[in-house]
């Protein structure tokens, strides 16, 4: 059980660590569509991404997705 646990916490760890480079890069993918005159976000995209987690992980992965977007372009 110990190692299990040990385990879960090193996922974990990994996790953040993706979720916070996941989010910087989508700032900068922002800030760069934003300086060169295009919109904030880009919706298509933003669907695109949905739906990969949706047809991953059913609903909690689409609830898993807007999180993530939100993460990186911040609250709509």
């Amino acid at each position: 059980m110990a190692e299990i646990r040990v385990r879960i916490d090193e996922i974990d760890q990994t996790l953040i660590e993706l979720w916070q480079e996941r989010a910087a890069l989508s700032r900068e993918v922002g800030a760069t569509r934003m300086a060169s005159g295009g919109t904030r976000l880009v919706l298509s995209r933003e669907q695109e991404i949905l739906e990969r987690f949706r047809v991953a992980l059913g609903a909690d992965g689409t609830q898993l997705a807007l999180l993530l977007l939100r993460a990186g372009r911040g609250p709509l």
